[in-house]
């Protein structure tokens, strides 16, 4: 049986893990990369006869772990394999505040997770790839809605997702000039109920002017779960016209 292979990023909690534990299928070869490890993934992998690895890795410092990721696709055989996809789903959001009162390490961790890491691991796998001629690759990049519009106080988060977006563009328009090119799209999952949604919420709000707002969304039940959004997102990636549009949303 041909292997579908996933790579994905974040993959230890909140919408990654969602997204891992909907992958792990008899027909799965899932490479999950991350800074924390769990275990329960590979309980579950056993349990359904997926492969799967986890590399445990700070993708603020994304370099090692691009190289790394070329050599290990350069060892696989593409005859085992029906499909070869990238779902760079990793990020953080710095401290929710104006941008004169930010810490630069800060800054910069955002940043190099939420951009710099995608663009070095979308590098690397489209470069390791590129022969693989006879199976459909794709690149899931997990963007936002605040990729698309401003928020006070979330310089470093809304930029990153603004640069992933339009580095998707860019790298639509290089794969289309390919015979055989990726399919690539930026996609916004929603509102989720994860981790940074905490943070949101629960920022002051003399130093964050949406915090309101966050809240109000938590009440009032608004939340997407991260099995629902990741189930919006996976069905995304396996719809026929995917990469028709480089930057998307999966609600519609």
């Amino acid at each position: 049986m041909k292997k579908h292979l996933t790579i994905l990023t974040g993959a230890s909690r909140g919408l990654g893990l969602a997204m891992a534990e909907q992958l792990l299928k008899a027909d799965a070869l899932l490479l999950c990369i991350s800074r924390n490890v769990n275990d329960a993934l590979a309980t579950q992998a056993a349990a359904c006869g997926a492969e799967w690895l986890q590399w445990q890795a700070d993708l603020s410092d994304a370099a090692p772990v691009a190289q790394r990721l070329q050599v290990w696709l350069a060892a696989l055989d593409p005859q085992t394999l029906a499909s070869a996809t990238l779902i760079n789903n990793a990020g953080v959001i710095s401290e929710l505040t104006p941008l004169h009162d930010a810490q630069a390490d800060d800054l910069t961790r955002a940043l190099r997770v939420g951009l710099e890491a995608p663009m070095l691991l979308c590098a690397a796998f489209l470069g390791a790839t590129q022969t693989w001629t006879q199976l459909p690759r794709k690149v899931l990049n997990i963007s936002s809605g605040l990729g698309r519009r401003a928020m006070a106080s979330s310089s470093s988060y809304c930029a990153a997702k603004a640069g992933m977006d339009h580095f998707t563009r860019c790298l639509a328009l290089e794969e289309t000039l390919l015979p055989h090119g990726a399919k690539v799209c930026s996609l916004a999952p929603g509102v989720v109920d994860t981790a940074m949604q905490v943070q949101l919420r629960n920022t002051n709000a003399a130093q964050f002017p949406d915090q309101n707002a966050f809240a109000a969304l938590h009440e009032k039940g608004q939340l997407s779960s991260p099995a629902d959004a990741a189930g919006r997102l996976l069905a995304y990636l396996n719809r026929p016209d995917f990469g028709s549009e480089p930057v998307a949303d999966a609600r519609g």
